[in-house]
């Protein structure tokens, strides 16, 4: 999956060895992920969840089930009130390929919170039910990607342009594109894997906890009609162009680009959860922990099966990706997640481009999540608003992070991180 979403992972321990056969994946399992309608998926899940206490297989599939529903919760509450999506990672939480909806339900910055709590809980529901997975569990299930996927206009059809196939194609930029025949994507998922979903999950929460400790309104009312256009929100009918002449890409026109503009000016947000900015800090560290896990893992392997994400001694290119994972790119992921843990855990600073040089400070991100204040985007970046979290210490150099982008070689840093998770 080339562009997602993500970051982090450090130093391994001992390794549990994993056994080369798997246990059978339960029935319920096989008509979850191919299941054509959000009822049948929705019933095989609560099997799944009522057999998980006593069966590692069955827990492992209800929480992918549910990490899936909670991408579906989002969608479905985006949809209902029609959302564009935007091509930014600016906006990571909200690059779903969310269909069109012609007649979208006015949203108010209550509702727009309460989609974002919905769906943060559920992703929590989905790590916690991967967490009961016992770490060597025998795990082996395969799953097609064009089989299996989620409502996404809440017909209450899971349709062939809504499976997870189509929905990584439409987020991968120079992915497959609606003119290339869709390629084999069929994957035998490991213990592994279930530890590299959990991650994700625990990156999704951090995100959505971000947002919720913040009161985000003024953002919402200045210029989220660039997301909704035709949901009522204030500035609809003084800035938001007749429907012919809005165009489908977040840069697409010049209304688009002007508030764009104005959404960045106006992430000026209060602390109102200070908890959540902490919790966003727990879930990163975790995310951390499940990918030295995975790596862990995925080392321990001695087949070669249809891998979702290989280790340097299982050759092959993986087919979403086009990439080979070698043993440099092992070493440099796992020195890309310890300098992360250092940084969260104000081990050691990061620096900014204007203060490092002249004062030899750098900013204690740790005491960014746990000590918030104000969150300003723009003075962020200038220097005033991190000032709070300046000190002395020893900081993240630009030759640190150059030294791990050369061992990720021609593939790329970002493209390997946002698979490796």
């Amino acid at each position: 999956m080339t562009r997602l979403a993500s970051l982090l992972t450090s130093a391994f321990m001992l390794i549990v060895p994993l056994s080369s056969a798997s246990a059978a994946m339960p029935e319920a399992a096989t008509a979850l992920f191919e299941a054509k309608t959000v009822a049948a998926r929705n019933s095989v899940l609560s099997t799944l969840e009522a057999a998980a206490p006593k069966d590692p297989a069955s827990a492992y599939a209800a929480g992918a089930g549910e990490f899936f529903t909670a991408l579906e919760m989002l969608a479905s509450g985006l949809h209902r009130h029609g959302f564009e999506s935007p091509q930014s990672f600016m906006l990571p939480l909200m690059r779903l390929p969310v269909p069109d909806n012609p007649n979208p339900e006015p949203l108010t910055y209550e509702q727009f919170r309460t989609i974002l709590v919905g769906f943060r809980d559920r992703l929590e529901k989905s790590a916690a039910t991967f967490a009961s997975v016992p770490a060597n569990a025998d795990i082996g299930m395969v799953i097609d990607l064009t089989h299996t996927g989620i409502d996404l206009n809440e017909d209450g059809t899971i349709a062939p342009d809504e499976s997870m196939a189509a929905i990584i194609a439409s987020l991968s930029r120079g992915g497959i594109s609606s003119d290339d025949a869709v390629p084999m994507l069929t994957f035998r998922f490991d213990r592994a894997d279930g530890f590299w979903l959990q991650g994700y999950a625990e990156f999704l929460m951090a995100q959505a906890d971000f947002w919720l400790a913040h009161d985000f309104r003024s953002t919402f009312d200045g210029s989220f009609h660039m997301l909704f256009p035709r949901a009522k929100l204030p500035l609809q009918d003084i800035l938001v162009p007749p429907a012919g002449d809005m165009g489908s890409s977040i840069f697409s026109s010049e209304w688009r680009i002007a508030d764009f503009i104005s959404m960045v000016h106006l992430i000026n947000w209060p602390v109102v959860e200070p908890e959540r900015r902490q919790a966003a800090r727990r879930h990163l560290l975790e995310m951390i922990r499940l990918s030295r896990e995975d790596w862990k893992a995925i080392r321990a392997e001695t087949d070669n099966d249809r891998e979702w994400l290989p280790g340097p001694q299982q050759k092959g290119e993986n087919p979403l990706t086009g990439l080979e994972v070698g043993e440099e790119q092992v070493q440099a992921w796992l020195a890309t997640l310890t300098m992360a843990e250092d940084l969260l855990e104000g081990r050691k600073l990061l620096p900014h481009f204007r203060i490092t040089a002249s004062t030899g400070q750098g900013i204690n991100m740790k005491r960014f999540f746990d000590d918030p204040k104000n969150f300003d985007l723009v003075l962020s970046i200038t220097g005033p608003a991190i000032a709070p979290y300046l000190e002395s210490g020893e900081i993240v150099t630009s030759s640190d992070f150059d030294q791990i982008q050369r061992q990720f070689g021609g593939g790329g840093f970002l493209t390997f991180a946002l698979w490796f998770n």
